[in-house]
């Protein structure tokens, strides 16, 4: 089993929060705390070090204790941009991700991917998680990858991908599924991050 000292968890907030109108969305309050907070509360007890993949407020988000990696590509080039950015900086063995904008992520997110690649021998763990009808639902930047996956993601990235599925399928891949799609629910949107609370609240 991989340890929890030997993974850095990486919070992915380097997007242009577009459907949150523009906004930071990490640094977006819930419950009177920034979003990006949250999740680093959660995160930070699973891995041995903590990185965050950010592309503006950079010195805000160094207030909370975070290494922050920004983007090495311009022009806001989506969440593998990030996940390289992390890579590059990276100095432990494993790199764990979760997006800033998903306040309850599981517990047991490192140990659970962890479980998944043990148990099957593959390179790289994904979450799934099920509908109400059964049907699959990848939860692709939830995803424990190996250090050692940088430059084909470099090489992906360089040719002009930018799916973490489809770049993640060129490995040995498995599938984790967890029983909670709650915990992975993202907030895009003002209006849903105020929801959330209310939900949270009652």
């Amino acid at each position: 089993m991989i340890h929890p000292d030997h993974v850095t968890g990486l919070i992915l907030a380097g997007g242009r929060g577009s459907r949150m109108g523009g906004v930071d969305k990490g640094l977006q309050l819930l419950d009177g705390i920034p979003l990006v907070c949250h999740v680093q509360a959660r995160l930070t007890p699973q891995t041995g070090a903590m990185l965050i993949n950010a592309n503006r407020n950079l010195e805000r988000y160094q207030d909370f204790g975070l290494v922050v990696v920004p983007d090495s590509l311009p022009g806001f080039a989506g969440p593998l941009a990030g996940m390289a950015a992390g890579l590059e900086q990276c100095r432990t063995a494993w790199m764990v991700t979760a997006p800033c904008d998903t306040p309850r992520l599981p517990t047991d997110l490192v140990a659970r991917l962890a479980h998944g690649l043990a148990s099957t021998g593959a390179e790289l763990a994904m979450a799934v998680t099920r509908d109400a009808q059964g049907r699959r639902q990848p939860q692709p930047v939830f995803c424990l990858l190996p250090v050692a996956a940088r430059d084909s993601l470099l090489a992906y990235l360089s040719g002009g991908g930018r799916k973490v599925e489809t770049w993640a399928a060129s490995h040995r891949l498995t599938e984790v599924v967890f029983d909670d799609p709650l915990a992975f629910a993202n907030l895009n949107t003002l209006e849903e991050l105020q929801a959330f609370g209310r939900c949270a609240a009652d």
